[in-house]
């Protein structure tokens, strides 16, 4: 039987911000476990144990390594409708934002449109092409369901409001992805705020960062990241673009750095170089690190060209970053040592100007990184140290539409997934056979999460839960 409970935080809207709430049984929570037998006794199993589920679901946007990997997932190597597919549910709303992985639990954002038709909403955005209208207010929402069975959990609508501008025929309302420490969810719904939930849906804290105003009308889509005791959220847009980062348990601003870019999508990356951590964050001018801790600038490279959607990778020291809108560019960054402007300097480890992503990020398997041509089903394999090629490009027979899913690996192979429904699974070896190919009826922008033996994917219309037998 399902209960409502109300989690309204300030003032809300006019229906309020509330918590569908619906009892199950479910695996007994490490919180539950900590008041029973005592805080002191068990905060290192705490600990162990939420580091250990982090590692074993799929905890952020890229997976636990932000590298879009899990080295401990086993999904499955074929399926399609009716076959392999332990639960497909509806979702509510459209939505490009990727399902995130924790416990028992998958957790997934929507905007869901609500009321009666009203006059339509165009945008006026810098370059806008390719719009359609909003005609409806939306629902934000933040839903977390049963790994088990798909049953739904809680569903909290965070915001009701009419969007302050119009859509994109490509785009979706709602694209940035939720992030879990464990603890908490965490989402950022662009102009309507960044929220922080507890794992059973009750809002803890929100911002609100203002109104953003993306170029060409493409929406918005970073997704927050969070290291330690700290969120960092990007928000670049065509005003005034900045990069925070937040106390993850109190919401309170710990630094703040205008930046001198425009619109982008890409997530930032944090990684740890000489002991030092630093947020990488991709954009039009400059990609740069900052100090994790003070937000001080750290380094700067030019490179990249208009509308830097795809996020870094990391490996061995070297951060790669791409992009594919006017022209094709990718820059390889070796970070030890790097101070200043490393524009063209022996930081600098490789470029590439060809065969570069547009909107999936690449995949950092092992000793080799993947990525695909603009939004095409061609398929490249470098050395990330490097920048030599392992092979010629692949041209992934099956997938006869856009890419806009970025690649996951696990159980060693490869997961590609277009928008017109088509996953192709290949060996992650030098010769990179194709292993399957496999059509849901759907159409599928976000990214898949892997944890256990089981495939997530979220399309237009349904999320799945793909499982061997």
């Amino acid at each position: 039987m399902g209960v409502v409970r109300d989690h309204s935080f300030g003032s809300g809207t006019a229906r309020g911000m509330r918590t569908e709430m619906l009892a199950r049984h479910h695996v007994v929570q490490l919180q539950l476990w900590a008041t029973l037998w005592g805080w002191a006794s068990v905060t290192a199993s705490l600990a162990a144990g939420a580091e250990g589920e982090l590692s074993r679901g799929w905890p952020a946007w890229r997976g636990p390594a932000a590298n879009g990997v899990s080295m401990s997932a086993t999904p499955p190597v074929h399926w399609g409708e009716g076959r392999n597919i332990r639960w497909k549910i509806e979702i509510p709303g459209k939505g490009h934002s990727s399902p995130i992985v924790y416990g028992d639990r998958v957790i997934l954002l929507a905007a869901a449109p609500v009321g009666p038709v009203g006059k339509p909403v165009f945008d006026s955005a810098p370059g806008v092409h390719d719009s359609i209208p909003v005609t409806q207010r939306h629902e934000y929402v933040v839903m977390a369901h049963a790994r088990v069975d798909g049953g739904r959990l809680w569903r909290t609508v965070v915001r009701e409001e009419w969007p302050h501008e119009g859509g994109h025929q490509t785009g979706s309302p709602i694209s940035n992805s939720p992030v879990t420490d464990g603890e908490r969810v965490y989402a950022l719904f662009g102009s309507r705020g960044l929220y922080c939930l507890g794992m059973e849906g009750g809002i803890l804290w929100q911002k609100d960062l203002g109104k953003m105003q993306t170029l060409h009308a493409h929406g918005e889509g970073s997704s927050p990241v969070v290291h330690g005791e700290l969120l960092i959220v990007n928000w670049d847009h065509e005003g005034d673009s900045c990069l925070y980062a937040f106390d993850k348990r109190t919401g309170e601003q710990r630094w703040k750095v205008v930046r001198d870019e425009k619109t982008s999508w890409s997530t930032p990356l944090v990684v740890e170089e000489s002991g030092r951590a630093q947020v990488v964050v991709s954009a039009t001018r400059r990609i740069r690190g900052y100090d994790l801790l003070t937000g001080a600038p750290i380094w700067e490279c030019a490179g990249l060209t208009d509308n830097v959607v795809s996020s870094p990778v990391w490996h061995q020291g070297v951060v790669v970053a791409g992009n594919s809108y006017y022209t094709q560019a990718m820059v390889a960054l070796r970070l030890a040592g790097a101070r200043g402007d490393i524009t063209g300097g022996t930081n600098v480890a490789w470029t590439l100007h060809r065969l570069t992503p547009y909107v999936s990020s690449p995949l950092m398997y092992g000793e080799t990184l993947y990525f695909l041509r603009h939004n095409q089903n061609i398929l490249s394999r470098l050395d990330p140290l490097t920048g030599t090629p392992r092979g010629e490009p692949l041209r992934l027979e099956g997938i006869r539409d856009f890419i806009f899913s970025s690649p996951v690996g696990a159980a060693g192979r490869i997961y590609v997934t277009g928008r017109d429904g088509t996953t192709v699974v290949l060996r992650h070896d030098r010769e990179n056979r194709m292993l399957a190919v496999n059509h849901l009826d759907d159409s599928f922008s976000a990214s898949p999460a892997l944890a256990g033996n089981e495939l997530y994917l979220r399309g237009e219309r349904f999320l799945y839960c793909v499982v061997e037998n």
